[in-house]
């Protein structure tokens, strides 16, 4: 049992680690979001593609060390969560201390990589917003009215208000 607890509070230790890390990319991203650096958010998106790939394969070690902690405590996996282990190792101290530890760190990076991810996700909300508003004011410059100038045969040599010269290439 002693291993176990070992074992399941490194892959904790490495779980908090990789989110930690994951926050930092989050973090870097926000700047990167409002500068608009497109290339650079690609770079920092793959980044977290790979932390996110580590962390899943950590958290099926935890749930494997997790499942042989039941069977050795005679528990149901799904009811065995790590606060009612935490409680469980009250005649050990000081694997309940490292355990409770090791969680804790675990849940204050998930809790602040939620906030910095939502953050994140109103900042590209409000620039996609500001994308549409500026598509829809091209289109609405297309569609202004001509000025009422005519040429010497009566045809109209007008110009479109607000138009600069040519059109919005969305292909470009």
């Amino acid at each position: 049992m002693a291993s176990l607890m070992e074992n399941l509070i490194e892959v904790l230790e490495q779980e908090s680690k990789e989110y930690e890390g994951l926050l930092s990319l989050s973090q870097k991203k926000t700047p990167i979001i409002v500068s608009g650096d497109l290339a650079e958010l690609q770079k920092i998106t793959d980044d977290e593609q790979e932390s996110v790939g580590r962390i899943n394969h950590l958290e099926k070690k935890r749930v494997g060390v997790t499942a042989d902690i039941a069977n050795v405590l005679n528990k149901d996996v799904a009811n065995l969560k790590l606060a009612n282990l935490i409680e469980m190792m009250a005649a050990r101290p000081a694997e309940q201390q490292k355990l409770a530890a090791a969680h804790d760190r675990l849940q204050r990076a998930v809790r602040e990589l939620r906030r910095t991810n939502e953050q994140n996700r109103e900042l590209l909300a409000n620039a996609l917003e500001m994308v549409e508003f500026e598509m829809s004011l091209l289109q609405a410059s297309n569609a202004a009215p001509e000025t009422a100038n005519y040429t010497r045969n009566a045809y109209n040599a007008g110009d479109t208000m607000g138009v600069a010269s040519g059109k919005f290439d969305a292909k470009q």
